[in-house]
């Protein structure tokens, strides 16, 4: 494991890929019970919960916390969630960056 953390841009943007995600996945007709067996929408909270941390805790068994990923692990964990609701729902969002964050606030 490496010493340095992941930023606080990239835990903003770990944030905000579980909120698109969430609303992805609501958009495509899932609901968290037909993806892992709880019957809610999803919201930003439940896919870092349900989805982003056991594939963390898969990834980095020592780790506790988002926080505690460094960069590359932070990708690491977004490739993999990404790949999966991918393949399983045919759906994936991109990783945030400036320009899809502008872009976002233009659509809404």
């Amino acid at each position: 494991m490496s010493d340095k953390r992941i930023s606080p841009q990239q835990n903003k943007s770990l944030h905000v890929y579980a909120r698109q995600l969430a609303e992805a996945l609501n958009a495509g007709g899932y609901d968290v019970r037909t993806t892992i067996k709880v019957e809610v929408d999803f919201t930003e909270e439940t896919v870092k919960e349900y989805m982003i941390k056991p594939i963390m805790k898969a990834l980095y068994p020592d780790l506790t916390s988002t926080t505690e990923l460094d960069p590359k692990q932070v990708q690491q964990v977004y490739e993999n969630l990404n790949r999966l609701t991918s393949e399983k729902f045919a759906v994936g969002v991109d990783w945030p960056s400036l320009d899809s964050m502008i872009n976002e606030s233009r659509i809404k």
